[in-house]
Formats: C-alpha cells, sequence, structure tokens
C-alpha cells in the first residue's frame, strides 16, 4: 500500500505558494514602477529640436499638441492621412523632420495611417505603460513628438506595423 506523506507548514506564516504569488506581486509593481521612471526619462531625453510650452501651443493645432506633446490619440478614422494614396513622405507635423516615405504604407484597416518601416534615423522608440501594459511608442528622432505605437503584426518585409497618429504628421507629395 502506497504512503501518504504529509507535509508539516512552518507556523504562524504563509505557505511557500502564497510567498511566491506576493513575490511576484511585489516584483511586478515594482517592474511597473521603474518602467514609469524609465518612461519619464525618456522624455526628458534632449532632442535637437526643442521649444518651450508656449512655443510647441503656438506652432501647432490643439490636436496636433495633445498628441505630439502629451501622448494623446486621436479618433480612429478622423486622419484623411489614414486614405492618402500619392507618392510622398510623411513628416513629422511639429518639426518637419521626414518619417516615413509613401511607399512603406499601407492599409492596415485600423483606421490610423500605418507604415512597415521609417526612414532611417527618422524615429525613436520607448517603452510607455499607460494602458496598463508594455507598448513600444514610436516618437519623432528630431523633436522627440508622440507619433504613435510600434506593433509585430504587420506586413512582410519587416512584419512592423507602425500606427500613427495622421493629426502627428503632415503630407509632402512628390
Amino acid at each position: 500500500m502506497a504512503q501518504i506523506r504529509s507535509e508539516r507548514r512552518p507556523s504562524g506564516g504563509f505557505d511557500a505558494g502564497r510567498r511566491r504569488a506576493l513575490g511576484f506581486l511585489g516584483s511586478a509593481l515594482a517592474s511597473g514602477i521603474l518602467a514609469a521612471c524609465g518612461a519619464q526619462e525618456a522624455d526628458a531625453k534632449t532632442y535637437p529640436v526643442q521649444l518651450t510650452k508656449a512655443q510647441w501651443k503656438a506652432r501647432l493645432t490643439p490636436l496636433q499638441y495633445r498628441i505630439l506633446r502629451e501622448g494623446a490619440t486621436e479618433r480612429a478614422g478622423s486622419s484623411p492621412l489614414d486614405t492618402e494614396k500619392r507618392r510622398g513622405i510623411f513628416a513629422c507635423a511639429g518639426c518637419d523632420h521626414h518619417l516615413f516615405d509613401s511607399a512603406t504604407k499601407y492599409d492596415s484597416r485600423t483606421g490610423w495611417p500605418s507604415f512597415w518601416r521609417p526612414l532611417p534615423g527618422a524615429v525613436g522608440t520607448s517603452t510607455d505603460h499607460k494602458i496598463g501594459y508594455p507598448r513600444t511608442e514610436v516618437h519623432c528622432a528630431r523633436c522627440g513628438g508622440h507619433l504613435g505605437h510600434v506593433f509585430n503584426d504587420g506586413p512582410r518585409p519587416t512584419g512592423k506595423r507602425y500606427c500613427m497618429n495622421g493629426a502627428a504628421m503632415r503630407f509632402i507629395p512628390r
């Protein structure tokens, strides 16, 4: 007959499973706090184009300011750049830095202009946790303006979907 063995738990404390769960939750909380601090450090990075809050507000529309300087998102389907099909360049609405060539634009059916590759050195990325889980934020490499996010569900050859706010960009036809 098989012997049944009972294990004694240390008296007065949590069992190992509860201890591991609490340790995991503590680690997750610490990671979130560190990530938030990292996002703040990324925001404080020095960019070639730097303006005061008043200068940005004078240069941008209220929607552009909320997106580029405060990290907001425009309503899906609201930008005419989502359906822009001409040849040209998509540039930052804040500093005119060239971001994407129209040859890399595609219809992702998300309601936002999407691209599978930025121009070389055009954008930077950082991790944001604004909605409770990590996403890769895309910003202009010249002024640091928030453009959108990049996801790993795009077409070949990169497999990336740079999902951009149309109001954060302007189109320059060729």
